[in-house]
């Protein structure tokens, strides 16, 4: 008899920047945006580090419809919010010329803590980003067990939804800029593998008894076992612009969870590689986005990166008519066609020559495709 599978729910959580419509600079008005809202939406809805951001995060979902349906009517309900205050929502990673000197904390406990410990580090972490929760059940040898196996996808992940090529006003050079930013924190970047839940729990305890961090939710890594629900915790993408992009992105992430399950029912293992073996790729990911190549590791040599990410979805094909979810993944090769975010914006950028028209674009793009 088999065992029984994860239940596999997903939710999403996304970070919006709030735009001056004249200016198109950041808009630092989350806390009056946020008293608008209606209680029932108000509890979905959180300010961030930052005042010109909020974040939404949907209920768990049975599945990546519902949890379309969803995300689709929370950009809907907080662009229609922020509207009422006078300034628009953008999904981006990075504002292409906000100055985060010019931005002021949110003045929560939890910020000024962090502000405190990091100082000039988390002042600059004027980052957007998407976490995709996918329900592990309460088996937590397999949330580490999968995370082990399946980090080695984060970077293929990462150079789907890059979308921050700008900051500053300058054009980086990198496609996901929002990456190195966050990399300035520690407990960020891929976790090395552990050899059980316990031997995580010691690493947590570790880290607890030295003063490091007050509890597991200190560790920021690009993919965790979540410290307070059972879910297994995506956090290498930029902040999708695009609502189809951004589910194409968790319903993949669904779908890589229930491919290692399915294998580790059937007795077949994913080969494992050294954390900085996968740093290699996170960085290509960052620079190239789906332009560059990574490096296939069982075989030991570069591969584009467009051909991989075609590998990853064919690797989960299988699954995807049990999950419902072929429509979103094939939305994979959409992005492969057409371009990420980053290329976009850059070529945005490049045609008119002014960063207000590329902020136009992504308030545009960040509500099509929510009928």
């Amino acid at each position: 008899m088999h065992p029984a599978a994860p239940p596999l729910t997903v939710g999403i959580e996304e970070e919006y920047q709030l735009i001056d419509p004249d200016s198109r600079d950041l808009a630092p008005l989350a806390a009056e945006v946020l008293e608008e809202a209606p209680l029932a939406l108000k509890q979905l809805l959180n300010p961030e580090l930052h005042q010109a951001m909020i974040e939404i995060g949907t209920p768990p979902a049975a599945n990546i419809r519902e949890a379309f349906a969803m995300l689709k009517e929370m950009r809907r309900e907080v662009a229609k919010l922020a509207e009422a205050k006078g300034v628009r929502i953008v999904a981006a990673g990075t504002h292409p010329f906000a100055q985060w000197e010019n931005v002021p904390i949110t003045q929560k406990d939890r910020y000024k803590e962090l502000l405190g410990e990091f100082q000039d580090a988390v002042r600059a972490l004027l980052i957007f980003g998407t976490h995709v929760h996918v329900g592990s059940g309460e088996d937590n040898e397999f949330r580490i067990d999968a995370i082990n196996a399946m980090r080695y996808m984060l970077p293929h992940l990462l150079a789907l939804s890059v979308s921050s090529p700008l900051w500053r006003g300058r054009a980086t050079g990198l496609k996901s800029y929002r990456s190195l930013i966050w990399r300035s924190l520690p407990r960020t970047g891929i976790p090395s593998a552990f050899s059980s839940y316990s031997d995580y729990q010691r690493f947590v305890e570790t880290l607890v008894a030295t003063g490091s961090i007050k509890d597991a939710s200190r560790i920021w890594w690009a993919m965790r076992a979540h410290h307070r629900y059972p879910t297994i915790e995506f956090r290498a993408t930029d902040l999708a612009t695009n609502p189809l992009d951004a589910i194409a992105i968790a319903a993949l992430a669904q779908a890589l969870i229930y491919k290692h399950w399915v294998m580790r029912r059937d007795n077949v293992t994913f080969r494992q590689y050294p954390t900085p073996l996968i740093e290699e790729n996170v960085w290509r990911a960052a620079r190239y986005g789906i332009d560059g190549k990574l490096i296939d590791f069982g075989e030991r040599r570069e591969k584009w990166a467009r051909d991989l990410l075609v590998e990853l979805v064919e690797f989960v094909d299988d699954v995807l008519d049990e999950l419902d979810s072929r429509w979103a993944v094939e939305r994979v090769y959409t992005i492969l066609d057409r371009g990420t975010s980053a290329d976009r914006q850059l070529a945005i950028y490049q045609e008119s020559g002014d960063l207000r028209d590329v902020v136009d674009w992504l308030a545009q793009e960040t509500l099509r495709d929510l009928l």
